[in-house]
């Protein structure tokens, strides 16, 4: 209760000063939460964004895929990679020199080879969210001490056995966190993908409402935006907490 006590205090101390600032500059540009507050419920009523509900679906479908493909691919070529260690020792600088490069510069590329679509979003999310869970499974399965599988082999464990029951849950820790991380940065890539350029999408809705000086539905939208996220994260805790438990 005290730490839910204390994040409350910094969301009303934030959006106090928020309040305060915003009234004293150009109120085009600078919207308070008290003015951004109508126009919540006007996007909640359909009355500022009539197709809000279908960007939020072509969005959200946007993000499944891409994250769907990142955590596919991240975790087969992670463990293939990690599990020959020859393999991880050429691959693996190759791949952390890649994630180094800010991932925007390749969005242009993209956008030309798959068009204004929902396919250059996924792949745009699928790339942010591939690399840091590939290196999560390398920096995990390198983690592990080889005296458990040293122990385990000598005790007759199977290849499969053997990871499921020693590898797996000794590296668990960090995987989480690579997956997590994928999750959260597929969630960037796909919404600043439709920013960037796009039909349809929340990211969409939030660059025509800012081109347009509708401040306070850009304000709204981000809100919606925020609460999207927020709700994805707490459902990829749940899970993680509930994978820790399972490996402890």
């Amino acid at each position: 209760m005290k730490i839910f006590f204390w994040r409350g205090v910094i969301l009303v101390g934030l959006f106090g000063a928020w309040e305060i600032l915003a009234r004293q500059l150009n109120p085009v540009l600078y919207v308070p939460p008290s003015a951004a507050w109508p126009a919540v419920l006007r996007i909640a009523r359909l009355e500022a964004f009539p197709e809000f509900p279908t960007h939020v679906v072509v969005t959200l479908w946007e993000i499944l895929v891409a994250f769907a493909l990142a955590i596919v691919t991240g975790l087969g070529l992670g463990f293939v990679l990690g599990l020959r260690r020859f393999l991880g020792e050429v691959y693996e600088p190759i791949l952390s020199s890649l994630y180094a490069i800010p991932s925007v510069v390749w969005y242009p590329s993209l956008m030309l080879f798959f068009g204004l679509g929902p396919a250059s979003k996924m792949a745009f999310g699928f790339l942010l969210g591939f690399f840091p869970i590939v290196l999560a499974v390398l920096a995990g399965i390198r983690q592990v001490d080889p005296h458990l599988i040293t122990v385990a082999r000598s005790m007759g464990a199977r290849p499969f056995p053997l990871f499921w029951k020693v590898v797996l849950p000794a590296m668990i820790a960090t995987l989480l966190a690579g997956v997590r991380a994928g999750l959260a940065l597929s969630v960037v890539g796909v919404i600043v993908g439709e920013i960037l350029g796009s039909r349809e999408g929340l990211g969409s809705l939030v660059n025509y409402a800012y081109g347009l000086f509708r401040t306070p539905d850009y304000v709204a939208l981000v809100f919606a935006i925020a609460i999207m996220v927020f709700a994805i994260d707490g459902a990829a805790g749940m899970i993680e907490a509930r994978a820790r438990r399972w490996s402890g």
